[in-house]
């Protein structure tokens, strides 16, 4: 325990250390936080669902039918109507022959992955995927190679000198940076070189694409050029738990093979009803994503004319780049004085010396909110100026 307590202290003394905050009540916009109100900007409720009172009503009334836990696992007795009904909507929303329902993100990418690649197999990974995406592929005991953020042409030339069966996996909207995978192009060296093409669309869902279908619909892409379609649903659709999409025997085999799918207990069926209520709101509610489209114009115009370095993102992840660990900390310390929320990301979540503020939006934020944020953005500009910068209390 004295080697633990030492690593916490060099974690301190970094500025790395990472503390869980008290949230009290339902998330939305405005929240409470270890009993202050604050205007929050880290969520990634991008639609503003997770309160939705359509979906709220959804879950409960279904609660006396369903009851309240999972029970078993899909495999024994814990497979319910309810989440044979969300799998298939799933592949409808997605445009998929069929669906299967994971517990979370985490689980269906540890699952998915290393089911579809193991010893002697080659997985091909963006360097700027999500950490579970980079466990799935350890724990896969494929070759992990990882080729430069986006680069397709050093993918092609890597995937070209390789033989035997190959996954090529991505985030479709990266989580940190916030920019979209160049899909197509992936999807085309993929179809080139025998790969098989893996996107995890978590933050492309609800948001992007024609009703919100992700960023794979935005991209036009069928179930042929993108095999494996991974979404979570605790993000843009608000309420919790993930999927895979794509044919009826890349299904069937998940079934067979996926252990994070076989070797956990079901998820509550109450929750499948809700999130199918989520889904007919993400679907008929365009206006939703017009606004949060608004705000993410207002946000990225009115931070740049501060002097501020964002990244080249056009979704409601927009990172605020700082750099330093303690000056990013600063920043955010400084917004929540003023009563806004959003949280300093730092190694390693990202690259050394690419700690940052990531800044999310939501549908339901106003414009009066970003307001709010940009104000307190510009109060605490010196901080990055050299005057007040230094390590704050953690």
């Amino acid at each position: 325990m004295r080697d633990f307590a030492q690593e916490i202290e060099q974690r301190k003394l970094a500025g790395l250390y990472r503390s869980r905050r008290l949230v009290s009540g339902p998330q939305q916009p405005t929240l409470v936080a270890d009993g202050k109100a604050l205007l929050s900007f880290c969520s990634n409720d991008y639609l503003g669902l997770a309160n939705n009172p359509e979906i709220i009503g959804a879950m409960t009334s279904s609660l006396p039918d369903v009851g309240v836990g999972g029970a078993a696992s899909h495999l024994v007795c814990g497979h319910h109507e309810a989440h044979h009904h969300l799998e298939q909507r799933l592949a409808m929303f997605t445009g998929r022959s069929a669906a299967l329902f994971f517990s979370t993100g985490y689980m269906a990418n540890l699952g998915v992955i290393s089911a579809l690649a193991g010893r002697g197999d080659t997985v091909f990974s963006d360097r700027l995927n999500h950490a579970s995406i980079i466990d799935g592929c350890i724990l896969s005991r494929a070759k992990v190679r990882r080729y430069p953020h986006g680069d397709v042409a050093a993918l092609e030339a890597m995937l070209a000198a390789t033989s035997g069966h190959k996954l090529v996996v991505t985030d479709g909207v990266f989580s940190m940076d916030g920019d979209i995978a160049p899909l197509r192009e992936l999807a085309r060296v993929c179809r080139c070189h025998d790969a098989l093409l893996v996107v995890d669309d978590a933050h492309g869902l609800g948001v992007l694409g024609p009703q919100g279908r992700g960023s794979v619909a935005e991209a036009g892409l069928s179930e042929e050029e993108v095999p494996v379609l991974v979404g979570t649903l605790g993000k843009g659709i608000g309420t919790s738990g993930a999927f895979v999409a794509g044919s009826e025997v890349l299904i069937d085999y998940l079934v067979q093979k996926a252990r994070t799918y076989i070797y956990t207990t079901a998820m509550p069926p109450a929750l499948a009803v809700a999130t199918c209520s989520s889904l007919d709101v993400v679907e008929r509610d365009g206006q939703r994503r017009s606004h949060l489209e608004g705000l993410i114009r207002k946000f990225r115009a009115g931070a740049q004319a501060l002097g501020y370095e964002l990244m080249p993102s056009r979704t409601p992840i927009q990172p605020i780049m700082i750099g330093d660990n303690w000056a990013a900390l600063a920043l955010s310390q400084s917004l929540e004085a003023q009563g806004v929320l959003v949280t300093a990301i730092r190694p390693p979540t990202v690259p050394e010396g690419e700690a940052r503020l990531r800044v999310t939006l939501s549908a339901g934020h106003s414009e009066r909110d970003v307001d709010l944020l940009l104000q307190a953005l510009a109060k605490s500009r010196p901080i990055l100026s050299g005057g007040g910068a230094g390590k704050p209390a953690i």
